[in-house]
């Protein structure tokens, strides 16, 4: 006769006490009563509608669900910084955890229910016995009736959900691969998930007037960012992992300012500027050569900027350096030229890539002609330069990226679109196609752009793109 094995022996479980029948009485009461204070509806909340009611008015009559999404485990029992999905925040303007969700169709299109957890409750013990949603562990969350307040949308409670969609017969689509548990709810309909997903990505491509504000607000701060790296630029020349110091500047903004970084800040001194993601940053900052330094502060509304600067190191660029950052500049003002409503998306990469590829043939690096370098079937300029030179901007770093290829890389420019011009040029250490002199140099030069009917609005102006002026804004900023 066999039984189960008891494997609880081999773990050792929490490493708290056990609580005691006295400790949960006394627990439960003498709480003074605690509501959110000064409660009202987020920013986003006036904008949230207009975006659902579009959401509805593409899937009438079929059951739509949009996970927030799950904590991701770090190591063993802790988890990384909570934030939740893009497309339900720019849907919801929440960030609840474990939330979801439901546009459940009512016959004239679709009521729309947050599904979350409720406040944890003193009573039962869940504030202070559950340390991955209790309040004494994590912190206060709003109520539902609060959410509801915070955020303009109905909310049941999300034990609730299960219920909910149990045995349903109506259509459903839903955004997977966010919640394992809502995936394992309703059986799949990969080709239309597929086009609900697309579609959401889609729907960031415009963006609206607060979108705007948000996206100026976090170039801004990131602005103050850079300013935090000229500051200490000077000071830690030579320093073991200076590239760490340069990278704690800038997110110590980034926290301060907002909600945290858009994405892993990439600062690459010397050679490390020509890995694209270089993102170690355990490199010693040396006087004589050149930061590339790639950042974005995402605010508390989950938008992000994306910028990037090639800074001198000692202040000012040598007459090698200066060229090539010209040429880089040159570049991304050709891409930048070309920006304005019904252009097709890849007309600025075309006009900075045709930039670098005649720079690289006049240098001697390239021994062709700019027709044949520019030929798609040959491309051999991708070897210094090698990425795409620009991407959609919103609440991801490489927003609306599950956007079907006719909509986006393929599509045209629309007013509304807020997207990057980033050409760079990498000429990597060991590559013996170049002179001694180039190897090891990476530059590249990223600005937020606003497109409009009659082109563009460099949202990043406040940052220096010109050589003399980069050096003009290290002397101020150096201290």
């Amino acid at each position: 006769m066999s039984s189960e094995p008891n494997l609880s022996k081999f773990a050792t479980g929490s490493h708290d006490l056990p609580v005691t029948d006295a400790l949960a009485a006394f627990m439960a009461t003498q709480w003074a009563p605690s509501p959110l204070p000064d409660l009202g509806p987020v920013s986003a909340a006036a904008w949230t509608p207009r975006r659902r009611e579009a959401v509805s008015a593409r899937f009438p009559g079929e059951r739509l669900i949009v996970p927030a999404g799950v904590e991701k485990l770090r190591s063993n029992d802790t988890f990384w910084h909570y934030r939740a999905h893009s497309a339900f925040a720019h849907l919801t303007g929440s960030q609840l955890l474990e939330a979801v969700l439901v546009f459940e169709p009512n016959g004239s299109g679709h009521d729309a229910i947050l599904f979350a957890h409720d406040r944890s409750s003193r009573e039962n013990g869940e504030a202070f016995r559950d340390r991955r949603l209790g309040e004494m562990w994590e912190g206060r969350r709003p109520s539902l009736s609060e959410s509801s307040e915070l955020y303009g949308i109905a909310t049941e409670n999300l034990n609730r959900l299960a219920d909910k969609l149990s045995g349903a017969s109506v259509p459903t689509r839903v955004l997977r691969g966010v919640d394992p548990r809502v995936d394992t709810l309703v059986a799949g309909r990969p080709e239309a998930d597929a086009e609900f997903t697309a579609y959401l990505s889609e729907l960031r491509l415009v963006k609206d007037a607060w979108e705007v504000e948000q996206l100026q607000a976090a170039v801004d701060a990131t602005t103050l960012g850079f300013q935090d790296v000229a500051r200490i630029l000077p000071t830690v020349i030579g320093a073991p992992r200076g590239e760490r110091w340069v990278e704690g500047a800038f997110n110590n903004r980034a926290r301060i300012e907002g909600n945290d970084v858009g994405y892993n800040t990439i600062v690459g001194g010397g050679a490390h500027a020509c890995v694209l993601h270089w993102t170690a940053n355990t490199g010693t900052l040396n006087a004589g050569e050149l930061l590339l330094l790639d950042a974005g502060v995402e605010v508390d509304t989950l938008y992000t900027a994306d910028i990037t600067r090639t800074l001198p190191i000692s202040g000012t660029f040598t007459p090698l350096q200066r060229d090539l950052y010209n040429l880089v500049l040159s570049a991304q003002n050709a891409g930048i030229a070309t920006l304005r409503a019904g252009a097709k998306f890849r007309d600025f990469h075309w006009a900075a890539m045709r930039t670098i590829a005649a720079g690289l043939i006049d240098m001697g690096v390239l021994k062709t002609s700019l027709e044949e370098a520019m030929d798609p079937e040959v491309g051999l300029y991708r070897r210094y330069t090698l990425c795409g030179s620009g991407h959609m901007l919103g609440i991801d770093v490489h927003d609306c990226a599950k956007s079907r290829a006719e909509e986006y890389v393929d599509g045209t420019l629309a007013a509304g679109n807020v997207l990057t011009v980033e050409p760079g040029l990498y000429l990597q250490p060991d590559d013996l196609t170049l002179p001694e002199e180039l190897r090891g140099i990476g530059i590249r030069i990223e600005d937020d752009l606003l497109i409009t009917d009659e082109g563009s609005v460099l949202m990043s102006s406040a940052l220096p793109r010109e050589a003399d002026d980069v050096e003009a804004w290290m002397a101020e900023h150096a201290g």
